[in-house]
Protein backbone atom coordinates (compact mmCIF):
# COMPACT_ATOMS: atom_id res chain seq x y z
CA UNK A 1 0.00 0.00 0.00
CA UNK A 2 2.97 2.27 0.57
CA UNK A 3 3.94 1.87 -3.09
CA UNK A 4 0.50 3.04 -4.16
CA UNK A 5 0.70 6.01 -1.78
CA UNK A 6 4.12 6.93 -3.19
CA UNK A 7 2.86 6.63 -6.76
CA UNK A 8 -0.16 8.82 -6.01
CA UNK A 9 2.09 11.36 -4.31
CA UNK A 10 4.26 11.49 -7.42
CA UNK A 11 1.20 11.86 -9.63
CA UNK A 12 -0.13 14.71 -7.50
CA UNK A 13 3.17 16.51 -8.02
CA UNK A 14 2.98 15.84 -11.75
CA UNK A 15 -0.57 17.19 -11.99
CA UNK A 16 0.36 20.22 -9.88
CA UNK A 17 3.29 21.04 -12.16
CA UNK A 18 1.25 20.43 -15.29
CA UNK A 19 -1.55 22.64 -13.98
CA UNK A 20 0.96 25.45 -13.39
CA UNK A 21 2.26 25.07 -16.99
CA UNK A 22 5.78 24.20 -15.80
CA UNK A 23 6.26 21.10 -17.96
CA UNK A 24 5.84 22.54 -21.45
CA UNK A 25 4.20 20.36 -24.09
CA UNK A 26 4.24 17.28 -21.82
CA UNK A 27 2.18 19.20 -19.24
CA UNK A 28 -0.31 20.21 -21.92
CA UNK A 29 -0.75 16.56 -22.89
CA UNK A 30 -1.19 15.54 -19.26
CA UNK A 31 -3.83 18.21 -18.69
CA UNK A 32 -5.61 17.28 -21.91
CA UNK A 33 -6.42 13.83 -20.51
CA UNK A 34 -6.60 14.66 -16.79
CA UNK A 35 -7.94 18.20 -16.66
CA UNK A 36 -9.87 17.58 -13.44
CA UNK A 37 -6.70 16.54 -11.67
CA UNK A 38 -4.71 19.45 -13.12
CA UNK A 39 -7.29 21.85 -11.75
CA UNK A 40 -7.44 20.11 -8.33
CA UNK A 41 -4.26 18.09 -7.62
CA UNK A 42 -5.29 17.99 -3.98
CA UNK A 43 -7.73 15.20 -4.95
CA UNK A 44 -4.83 12.93 -5.87
CA UNK A 45 -2.86 14.06 -2.81
CA UNK A 46 -5.84 13.15 -0.61
CA UNK A 47 -5.89 9.70 -2.18
CA UNK A 48 -2.19 9.34 -1.40
CA UNK A 49 -2.77 10.35 2.21
CA UNK A 50 -5.64 7.90 2.56
CA UNK A 51 -3.58 5.09 1.01
CA UNK A 52 -0.72 5.80 3.42
CA UNK A 53 -3.10 5.89 6.38
CA UNK A 54 -4.64 2.60 5.28
CA UNK A 55 -1.18 1.09 4.90
CA UNK A 56 -0.32 2.12 8.43
CA UNK A 57 -3.63 0.79 9.71
CA UNK A 58 -3.31 -2.68 8.19
CA UNK A 59 0.45 -3.17 8.61
CA UNK A 60 1.47 -6.17 10.66
CA UNK A 61 4.61 -5.95 12.73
Amino acid sequence: MYYIAAALLGLSGLFYSAGRHELGQFGADVCKYGSTFCDNPVLVFTGAALAAAWGIFVSVK
